[in-house]
């Protein structure tokens, strides 16, 4: 796929990693995805860049609060992030960081704010200015997919028409529902019902996916590594193959194989 240039506002365009050992974590996902990480400086928290053919593709960093768990974010594209703030608050969202710029030395890379849906999901939004998000995507190793996973699908459904203008178009899908969403028609994202079958403790959550060439074997690497396979490698008809995986410092994630890619 072509270097990616820009992102229109209201599509997801960056994923990072808040670890709790960031070393560990460059070297397990650098060995699992082919990624070579450039190190952060101290000023930026060691907030540390994975490429791939020498194109930013997701962000490692240390974890910034206590208490906070490890967890990979998905970032939203905005045009305004204070706008975005106040349209979260305005349709029952939290805004756990208030809009802050990114500059780090002499570069001004954007903007960011950190966020929670009226369900308790997480997610960030990216006002960009130097750094527009990931440069690849949907190729082996880089972010292919984000996915709401939530139990009150009708409330995001409203919180993200009024914050991002999306359309959800949604689906049985055995047991539960499948959401796609939509914006100028075009899809940039999903969401999936959290039926009676999941745990209670499980919280309303984004999961990202990375695109692989084999699940199987992708999924058997990341357990040789230290992962734990939370999902194993299961078939989505007319779509591809998946696992979910929890890294060796707990953090969750999916990797996909899709026709297109392998």
């Amino acid at each position: 796929m072509p270097e990616m240039t820009r992102y229109e506002p209201g599509t997801p365009s960056w994923v990072d990693l808040g670890t709790p050992d960031l070393d560990a974590s460059i070297r397990f996902y650098g060995e699992l995805f082919g990624w070579q990480i450039e190190k952060g400086p101290e000023e930026a928290g060691g907030y540390s860049m994975a490429l791939l053919n020498g194109k930013a593709v997701a962000g490692i960093g240390p974890l910034m609060t206590e208490g906070q768990p490890p967890s990979w974010s998905t970032y939203i594209s905005v045009a305004d992030v204070a706008e975005t703030a106040e349209k979260v608050r305005e349709s029952g969202g939290q805004v756990f960081v208030e809009p802050m710029r990114v500059e780090v030395g002499d570069g001004d890379f954007g903007s960011l704010a950190v966020f929670a849906d009226p369900g308790g999901a997480a997610f960030s939004a990216w006002e960009p200015r130097q750094h527009i998000g990931a440069r690849l995507v949907d190729e082996p190793g880089t972010l292919s997919w984000n996915e709401l996973v939530t139990r009150d699908i009708d409330a995001a459904k409203q919180f993200y028409r009024a914050v991002f203008g999306w359309e959800a178009h949604t689906s049985e899908a055995g047991p539960t529902t499948y959401t796609e969403w939509k914006r100028g028609g075009r899809s940039i994202g999903g969401m999936l019902e959290m039926n009676e079958d999941w745990p209670d403790d499980i919280p309303a959550h984004w999961m990202v996916y990375f695109a692989v060439s084999d699940c199987d074997g992708s999924s058997s690497h990341a357990a040789d590594l230290g992962a734990t396979v939370r999902v194993e490698a299961t078939d989505i008809p007319g779509v591809g193959r998946f696992a979910v995986l929890v890294d060796p410092q707990g953090a969750q994630f999916s990797v996909i194989s899709v026709a297109r890619i392998v």
